[in-house]
């Protein structure tokens, strides 16, 4: 407990120092930009029907998209886990000729439009895409199914796992890896019991980021699985449609998200000023 507060003391003298140091003007920008991003959430909420909330969010077509949504986003969250870590490990620990370039190329989903991720996975796993011809020969289909949501939902939240992992990989070092190795731990010892361990906040990180990211996503997934309620109709989905034909319900299920999204950001927060020594 003690040192808890003593880290916390020292966290709040740095801030303290830090602040000492920034010119006056600095806050009014900080300021309009604050009101930017908040503003627009205050009027959504000012929007909402409070009288007809619990009905709206809990009709047949918002629940099951809101299921739909989390069991997607979750099923892609583990992907990103399964496939995102190894890939952070090789690009922070690995050196090989190309090495920048298989970043780059590892975060491009990060600056592509959605939408432009959603036709390359159709050309990729459509039925006369790439790999889809081979695929529906053998029985596969993929576009337009609820696979092909949790497909979409990876591709674009993938960067963010790899690239909060290799953050903390590189910001961890390599002493302790280096120590064990010494002490005769072999390579997978010591990814095991000693890598992992030690990056374990900054995994948890990426993952809560890659399933908020996944939870949000709209254009990729639209291409490339369409919007059929219960297969691959996710919430944000739901929510353009209801935008067209019942405002009320697209605010009402839009605050659903905007809580959700909180409630990420305050674990992930968490869970970095807990990685912090």
């Amino acid at each position: 407990m003690t040192t808890q507060q003593e880290r916390r003391s020292g966290r709040r003298a740095s801030a303290a120092r830090t602040d000492a140091g920034l010119p006056g003007w600095v806050y009014l920008p900080a300021l309009i930009g604050g009101i930017f991003i908040v503003l627009p959430l205050v009027a959504m909420v000012a929007r909402v029907n409070w009288g007809q909330f619990w009905i709206l969010v809990t009709s047949e077509s918002s629940v099951a998209a809101l299921w739909l949504s989390l069991k997607t986003a979750t099923a892609s969250t583990l992907l990103c886990v399964m496939l995102g870590t190894p890939m952070a490990l090789v690009l922070a620990r690995s050196r090989f000729p190309g090495l920048r370039l298989a970043r780059s190329l590892v975060l491009l989903p990060l600056v592509l439009p959605p939408v432009v991720g959603g036709i390359a996975l159709i050309y990729t796993f459509g039925r006369q895409g790439l790999l889809g011809g081979t695929l529906e020969v053998l029985g596969i289909r993929i576009a337009f199914t609820t696979a092909a949501v949790v497909i979409a939902q990876t591709f674009v939240a993938l960067p963010f796992l790899v690239l909060s992992l290799e953050g903390s990989l590189r910001t961890a070092g390599r002493r302790y890896e280096a120590v064990a190795a010494t002490l005769g731990a072999n390579p997978t010892t010591v990814l095991r019991r000693v890598t992992l361990p030690l990056v374990l906040p900054g995994l948890t990180s990426g993952a809560v980021l890659a399933f908020a990211r996944a939870l949000g996503e709209f254009g990729a997934t639209l291409t490339f699985a369409g919007s059929l309620q219960g297969v691959t109709r996710t919430l944000p989905l739901e929510i353009y449609l209801q935008r067209e034909t019942d405002a009320d319900a697209a605010v009402a299920l839009s605050l659903v998200l905007v809580v959700v999204a909180v409630l990420i950001v305050l674990v992930t927060r968490r869970r970095g000023s807990e990685g912090v020594v």
